[in-house]
């Protein structure tokens, strides 16, 4: 399988359009290009209503980036309990939790040196 090279904006807008067709909530982008010693440039953050809804996020953005990019993420984690699952894809890093685990974890605040844009979808 080929990998297509694909720019962060692109690559990003698969991501917010995999997340918003399965009605992932609240999602937020934190650009961490100005901030030093940060794993990857962007993070893309929403939450799910249940484990369910965690995982089925996951699997559409992993679907539709792996069909216009053909690729797929570097590392995941937390697809066997689905309450924080994180897909990387390098240079954007995708954060899918649970309500509960995203107030408890609170990465916005945790990265509040970054520059936060809420994403609205339609």
């Amino acid at each position: 399988m080929t990998n297509i090279h694909v720019g962060a904006d692109d690559l990003i807008s698969f991501i917010i359009k995999g997340i918003d067709d399965v009605k992932g909530e609240d999602i937020q982008l934190l650009d961490l290009r100005e901030i030093d010693n940060t794993v990857c440039d962007y993070f893309v953050v929403c939450s799910g209503t249940s484990n369910t809804h965690v995982n089925a996020i996951s699997g559409s953005v992993q679907k539709l980036v792996s069909k216009e990019t053909k690729d797929k993420p570097w590392h995941s984690e937390g697809l066997t309990n689905s309450e924080w699952v994180l897909l990387d894809y390098v240079n954007v890093v995708v954060h899918i939790f649970q309500k509960h685990v995203r107030e408890f974890y609170d990465i916005e605040s945790l990265w509040g040196d970054a520059k936060i844009t809420e994403v609205k979808t339609v």
